[in-house]
């Protein structure tokens, strides 16, 4: 989690990963745990489809911390 800490380019949300993925512009994709179900799958095959790897944070509150946020988050990621 370390590129998102120290990374300006760095995006938050369930929307904004998948809409980068889409794009193919992400070239790391972040995922909570305990994300609901569905976000998480959708997440993970979305970035197994772009290529892009998927690494596992261990909670959603973890991962907005990560961020520099203040609310919890199931899904970033790290734009090329």
């Amino acid at each position: 989690m370390e590129a998102l800490n120290n990374s300006e380019k760095r995006i938050v949300g369930t929307k904004q990963v998948l809409r980068a993925l889409k794009a193919g512009t992400l070239s790391k994709a972040y995922v909570a745990n305990d994300a609901d179900t569905f976000l998480f799958q959708r997440i993970v095959t979305a970035a197994e489809a772009a290529g892009v790897p998927v690494k596992r944070v261990g909670s959603m509150k973890e991962l907005g911390q990560a961020c520099h946020i203040t609310v919890d988050t199931a899904a970033a990621g790290v734009l090329k």
